[in-house]
Formats: structure tokens, C-alpha cells, sequence
């Protein structure tokens, strides 16, 4: 038996679900970006209360590892990593372009034929993205990609494409081809339980000590 602690902080909408061999028990979300990092522990304590359970009965810990808010990435996993240590539990995490389009997958039956394509905003033409097919086989490896009406074209000549994510919004305004589609999947903590159990069954942990957010490119601040 798997009981994981799912959670996500790497996008504009929080959220974490406890789940039992995949399946969600209870779920929570916070929809306000600039309140993850005090949301969190205690809509953690709010959850577990909910399932009558403890910290000490997790039997491990997932995280959604990048890209996403930089802010936001550091709050999930450090929340992740201290909580692990403390119970000495293992850490499990996920790049948050594949859960998004697992997702995907898992929602619309339609994509089995399909590549599919998550976004996630990284302001002016840029986003964060990658290609997968709907056995999550990895095409397009993450990346940061300025976007312009060529970008994916090799794609579009064998395949229909679903995009989804935060970024689909400017990639709407430059794509032509009748061979996109958009979709409004949400992208919830409970498709990283899915993930995670799998991984928990096969040991497929991450160091806790020496783990770190995809970022996928550099973070500056400017200081006068």
C-alpha cells in the first residue's frame, strides 16, 4: 500500500492531494499564486485531518519539480524535502510539463492518436514547453522556447497537436494550422498521485539532499 503526499506549487493554481495506490482521498487547491508558500503547510495539516491520518503514516512524498514560478518551485520543494527528512520518508518528483500532459492524456480519450503539448507561460513570446505522445513518450524534450509561427512544424506534418497550459493564449495569436487543437485541461496534484504511485512501486526516488527545481533557464534579480 502507497499512501503519497502529491503536491504542486509550480503553477498560477496550487494544489495537493493525498493519495492511496493512485487514488485521491482528498484533495485542496489554492488559486491565488502570491499565497502558495502560506497556504500550503497548512492546507497540508487541513488534508491529513480530513483522512484521519497522520504525517507519520505517509509512506512518501511527490513533487512537481519545474519549470513553472520560480517562487512557487522553491516553496513546493523545500515544503517536500523538509517534510521527507523529517519523517524519513522518501522523495519522489516529476518534471511539470509531463504531468500536465499525463493530464491531458488521462482526461481526454481523443489524444491517443494525438501529440500533445503543455505550456506554461514565461512571460513576453516565451514559454515552457515540450512534446509527448499519449503514452507520455517524450518527443520534445522541456526547454524554454520563444515562440514564432514556424515553432513545431516539423510536428504538424504527421501529427494533430493538443496544447494546453498557460502559455496557449500567445501561441493562439501565431498558429494557422488546422492540425492544433487547445484544450482546458485542468492540471491538478491528483494526476501527480497517479505518477507517483507508479514510481513509488519501482523505488524510483530523487535524492533529498541534492535535488534542486528545473528552472530551465536562468533566474536574475535587479538590484539598484
Amino acid at each position: 500500500m502507497g499512501l503519497i503526499l502529491n503536491i504542486d506549487t509550480s503553477t498560477e493554481m496550487a494544489s495537493i492531494c493525498l493519495a492511496k495506490d493512485g487514488v485521491v482521498i482528498v484533495s485542496s487547491q489554492n488559486q491565488d499564486q502570491k499565497d502558495h508558500a502560506s497556504w500550503l503547510h497548512p492546507a497540508i495539516e487541513e488534508i491529513l485531518k480530513k483522512a484521519d491520518l497522520k504525517a507519520k503514516n505517509l509512506d512518501a512524498l511527490a513533487v512537481t519539480i519545474g519549470p513553472g514560478s520560480y517562487t512557487g518551485l522553491r516553496v513546493g520543494l523545500a515544503a517536500a524535502k523538509g517534510l521527507c527528512y523529517a519523517l524519513k520518508i522518501p522523495l519522489i518528483t516529476e518534471n511539470t510539463l509531463k504531468v500536465m500532459a499525463s493530464s491531458a492524456a488521462y482526461q481526454a480519450d481523443i489524444l491517443s492518436d494525438f501529440l500533445i503539448c503543455p505550456m506554461i507561460d514565461a512571460r513576453r513570446m516565451e514559454v515552457f514547453t515540450a512534446v509527448y505522445t499519449g503514452e507520455m513518450q517524450e518527443l520534445m524534450a522541456p526547454s524554454a522556447l520563444i515562440l514564432n509561427k514556424n515553432s513545431f512544424e516539423n510536428f504538424f506534418v504527421d501529427h494533430t497537436m493538443a496544447f494546453l497550459g498557460s502559455g496557449t493564449p500567445k501561441w493562439r495569436t501565431l498558429i494557422s494550422s488546422n492540425k492544433a487543437i487547445f484544450l482546458d485541461s485542468p492540471f491538478l496534484a491528483k494526476f501527480l498521485g497517479i505518477i507517483s504511485f507508479r514510481k513509488w512501486q519501482v523505488a524510483e526516488f530523487t535524492d533529498i539532499i541534492y535535488s534542486e527545481p528545473v528552472y530551465l533557464k536562468e533566474f536574475h534579480t535587479h538590484i539598484r
